[in-house]
């Protein structure tokens, strides 16, 4: 299956760094690029077993479960239900301490991984997945990396 990667160091501890990656609602909407609206379903927080409701800001929209919790250090998801192109798509994001140039810090690696339908069209829709997911999961680890440096984020958590 492809996968797209993309990873960031920010100057926050890995406590901080996954709590700014799971803030929600203004918060989320003020830093995250991606996303039109997000919310959790039949939920107050984030857990494994959770579901959220997310709207792509380019239009698809995606049920996504919770298959792994584990702050600070890891959180990952799987379409429920998502747009039609998508046979599977999945995500991890990773948390690590990390010094650069004598800072405590967090490394990021945010990973997804997916298939696309029909099968037929796997040879032209992949690489173009692998284009757009690269760029739109770039620039959205870039804004989070922003977010954990943000004081109106920060004091949110």
């Amino acid at each position: 299956m492809p996968q797209v990667t993309a990873e960031a160091w920010v100057p926050v501890p890995p406590d901080t760094a996954f709590a700014v990656s799971q803030t929600t609602g203004a918060v989320r909407m003020r830093w995250d690029p991606f996303i039109r609206e997000q919310h959790l379903i039949d939920a107050d927080r984030p857990a494994k077993g959770v579901r959220t409701h997310t709207r792509a800001r380019v239009g698809p929209r995606m049920v996504s479960e919770y298959v792994s919790y584990r702050p600070p250090t890891s959180v990952g998801m799987t379409m429920v239900t998502g747009p039609w192109f998508f046979a599977s798509f999945g995500g991890g994001w990773r948390f690590v301490p990390d010094v650069r140039d004598g800072r405590d810090g967090t490394r990021a690696v945010w990973k997804y991984t997916y298939s696309v339908r029909p099968s037929w069209l796997r040879f032209v829709a992949e690489p173009i997945g692998q284009w757009l997911l690269g760029r739109e999961i770039r620039a959205r680890i870039a804004a989070w990396a922003r977010a954990c440096e943000d004081p109106v984020v920060l004091d949110s958590l």
